[in-house]
């Protein structure tokens, strides 16, 4: 980077871009492109007629449009594959923190959204930043009482998010105030690949 630095006009430089995550912005070059990947869980609906696992670059993910009423996204890739067939709906695999790349897809205003994550204060923190894009999302499993059903599942985050999450709920907001105050237990993790899939059958079945 001090090279190119040296050697480019300053105009062909952005130097509000740093880091090598930004590299590609700070030389004009052309980056590779934003990869969205989700399954439709409608068979109905199926592209192909098969089981899938689609991937598609973030451009021609907000072109797409499909007929989904409902979108789930999920941090766990086997939560992903295995989420369960759901009428009018398909599922997202996130990408943690970061969610500019479904800014795009404006169709998602339209449907249901719901962000499963791991009941933890990371878990919490990447629902707020979620709704800061589509403020209408709303949070599946990570509640308290998923969290005491799955009680002898518990285990430990490694460092705990603190910051205020302006945009949870009252009930959220309760729970992740437990949770970074460690007022159930010290740095207390619930992580949603431990909940049972019968668990999220039956929190599927009763969405209304």
């Amino acid at each position: 980077m001090e090279l190119l630095d040296r050697v480019l006009p300053s105009e062909a430089i952005d130097r509000a871009a740093c880091g090598v995550s930004q590299f590609a912005k700070r030389y004009g070059f052309r980056d590779k492109p934003v990869r969205i990947r989700f399954r439709v869980l409608d068979p109905e609906h199926s592209l192909f007629g098969l089981a899938q696992d689609i991937t598609l670059d973030a451009e021609s993910f907000a072109r797409f449009d499909p007929p989904a009423a409902r979108v789930f996204i999920t941090e766990n890739e086997i939560n992903f594959l295995a989420f369960p067939l759901v009428k009018n709906s398909l599922v997202i695999f996130g990408a943690g923190y970061g969610f500019e790349m479904l800014a795009r897809a404006e169709w998602l205003s339209r449907c249901r959204i719901h962000y499963w994550g791991d009941i933890d204060t990371h878990g919490f923190a990447i629902l707020d930043q979620l709704r800061g894009q589509f403020g209408h999302v709303e949070s599946f499993l990570m509640d308290r009482d998923t969290l005491q059903t799955f009680e002898p599942l518990w285990g430990e985050e490694g460092k705990q998010t603190l910051r205020d999450l302006p945009r949870l709920n009252p009930e959220e907001a309760a729970l992740y105030d437990d949770l970074r105050d460690n007022r159930i237990r010290k740095n207390l993790r619930l992580e949603q690949e431990t909940i049972s899939f019968g668990y999220v059958k039956s929190a599927l079945s009763e969405l209304t």
